[in-house]
């Protein structure tokens, strides 16, 4: 018997559109930023992630808006 893993994505929206995403992978929160073809990193919890990717935008931009997919 297969087991299905579920998949969550979360979009991350900046003023001029998006700025990267979050997605799940069996226990970690995987972050890429837009237009990288390589992952930013994992990590153990969503706030974790969340902080992770708004650290890599550029000095003073907002915290993103995320929306789930």
């Amino acid at each position: 018997m297969t087991e299905a893993k579920t998949r969550r994505l979360w979009v991350a929206y900046g003023p001029a559109g998006a700025v990267g995403k979050i997605q799940t992978d069996d226990d970690w929160y995987v972050v890429q930023m837009a237009g990288a073809d390589e992952e930013l990193g994992r990590y153990p919890t969503m706030e974790i992630a969340k902080s992770a990717l708004t650290a890599h935008l550029k000095p003073g931009s907002e915290r993103p808006e995320f929306r789930e997919h």
